[in-house]
């Protein structure tokens, strides 16, 4: 027994005819610098990713969203931009993204590419220029400096806390050498924030936007898009900011988190890329909750997608999946967006690694050889499992390089190779990304795995990644390489991305159960061997199993519905 839809093909009167690609994309992340190096140095680049880009297409998916490889110091692996209309050597040149760009639509992929809006490099002309102006500038102006507290301004001007660790607020030295203002960094030191009320930022990013959408790319995501708003008067806050795992229940929302100034800015970026041809996408990296914050940002005039940070969060327990894709998909619905669907990506521990721990488990941000080892077998298992559940639902899904190999987190990274900022920034408390953006693995018995030419890799990859790279499980059948090529390939023949999602009764509270137009998909994340359907003839499973006694925990079977 089935109950009514969840979801309807798109009728809100606003985003009829309701039909634009990116509704039911799947979306690869593409993370430069760990994707595939041309040159030899040791750091991917943009040549190599081209040169990767058959790839993708035999892998199944629709579009790349680019991590940044615009000009920068690489203090936060570029997420600290110091000309947004420019690539940074490490990755090639301009000719070479324009050349990437091309590919990938010769070969019927759209390209995503990142915007990092709420902070600039402090190498930035114009944090330069504020460093020289002064107190009072216009150039001081665009970014958000303060006058400290204290007797002679010798203290922040508020508590604020960096999501990096530390304080939020980094005190300069003025022209004449003296101590002077104080700047706001929620993020490195190095990144210091923008001031957003200020009309020149607005105008700035439109025009980079208006760079990029010239040059031929499909979209855009956006960094911390919760964050471009600060409350009015920088009101104390003196908690640890919570960014990575959504806002702190226990306390009120933070002054620098979601604030309701950000829906101008994207009411703005609308209009502007309204303007292209092409169905632009504009894609919120806004980790809020609960889910009906999230469709704030997609309202019909403001952006696109959203990443659904809730669902990448949940454990792999059955209530918990229905409740947060049940919360997802009428929270969306509400306002005509299609639901969004994430397991892994540059920020968080790769889900193979999550899921090999037991539901509920605290895990650290970053794990390393002091840290307790997951169980790689349960957690590879339960990841394709969940996978499968992902690639089943409506709406459009968001890969992350590697995940299509099995990959898990690099948890016996040494200490002294990190680079991570968070690492240092926290005193050494907190590892932070680096195991999650370790190079790809491309041929086992290659160089650096056939990352590059070389042996040079700007992070080592393990040992036990030879088995596990493209070319050990290409053709071979119940890889994990192939089951997601099997179920990339079946949720396109299905049209599972536009479908209608019920809910199916009849099955154990483990069991995540649910039809998606001709497609029944049932998700045993319990302990116990669950019975079948008479006469089920799957059309794929997680991993190769045998279903005469029943379907086996930890694994999803898609069926033909009846």
């Amino acid at each position: 027994m089935t109950s009514e839809p969840l979801t309807k093909r798109a009728d809100h009167p606003l985003t009829a005819p309701g039909h634009e690609w990116w509704r039911s994309a799947v979306i690869y992340q593409v993370y430069p610098r760990s994707f595939a190096d041309s040159d030899g140095d040791g750091i991917g680049d943009l040549p190599g990713i081209t040169a990767r880009l058959p790839h993708l297409v035999e892998l199944g998916v629709d579009a790349l969203w680019l991590s940044p490889f615009y000009r920068s110091p690489q203090a936060d692996a570029g997420y600290d931009v110091s000309d947004y209309r420019a690539v940074d050597p490490v990755f090639g040149d301009l000719a070479d993204a324009d050349a990437l760009v091309a590919r990938a639509h010769e070969l019927g992929l759209r390209v995503i590419v990142d915007i990092v809006p709420n902070h600039t490099s402090d190498e930035h002309d114009w944090f330069q220029a504020a460093l020289a102006a002064g107190p009072g500038s216009e150039q001081r102006a665009r970014y958000l400096f303060r006058d400290g507290l204290g007797e002679h301004g010798e203290l922040p001007p508020n508590r604020w806390r960096s999501v990096f660790g530390g304080p939020a607020w980094t005190r300069v030295a003025e022209a004449d050498g003296s101590p002077g203002q104080w700047y706001l960094h929620l993020f490195d030191v190095k990144q210091p924030d923008l001031d957003w009320t200020n009309p020149q930022v607005h105008e700035e990013f439109v025009s980079v936007l208006r760079f990029w959408l010239d040059h031929g790319v499909d979209g855009f995501r956006i960094d911390v898009a919760h964050g471009l708003v600060k409350a009015e008067g920088l009101p104390d806050w003196e908690h640890e900011p919570e960014m990575l795992e959504g806002t702190d229940s226990r306390f009120s929302r933070p002054p620098y988190w979601d604030q309701p100034g950000v829906h101008d800015i994207y009411r703005e970026w609308h209009q502007v890329v309204a303007q292209y041809a092409g169905d632009r996408v504009l894609v919120a990296e806004a980790w809020v909750t609960p889910a009906a914050r999230i469709a704030d940002y997609v309202r019909p005039d403001e952006l696109h997608q959203s990443f659904n940070f809730p669902y990448l969060v949940t454990a792999w327990e059955g209530p918990a999946l229905r409740e947060v894709i049940t919360e997802s998909l009428e929270a969306m619905g509400s306002v005509g967006a299609p639901a969004t669907w994430v397991l892994s990506n540059h920020d968080v521990l790769r889900h193979v690694t999550r899921f090999g721990f037991e539901a509920g488990t605290a895990l650290p941000n970053g794990i390393g050889l002091a840290d307790s080892q997951p169980n790689h077998e349960v957690g590879l298992r339960r990841a394709r499992a969940a996978t499968m559940l992902m690639l089943a639902l409506p709406g459009s899904c968001y890969l992350y390089q590697g995940e299509e190999l099995g990959l898990p987190e690099h948890t016996t990274l040494p200490d002294d190779v990190r680079q991570d900022p968070t690492w240092a920034r926290s005193s050494h408390e907190h590892r932070g990304r680096d195991g999650c953006r370790v190079p790809m693995p491309w041929a086992g018995d290659s160089p650096s795995f056939g990352f590059g030419p070389s042996h040079n890799a700007w992070l080592p990859q393990p040992s036990s990644w030879a088995g596990l790279a493209l070319d050990a499980q290409r053709t071979v059948p119940g890889s994990t390489y192939e089951t997601y090529r099997g179920a990339l390939r079946l949720r396109r023949e299905h049209r599972l991305g536009e479908g209608e999602l019920s809910w199916v009764d009849g099955y154990p509270e483990q069991v995540v159960a649910l039809r998606n137009d001709d497609v029944l998909v049932l998700a045993n994340t319990g302990r116990t061997t669950v019975p079948l359907p008479d006469g089920a003839q799957p059309l794929l499973t997680s991993v190769p199993v045998d279903l005469s006694a029943g379907l086996p925990a930890d694994v999803t079977v898609w069926l033909p519905a009846r």
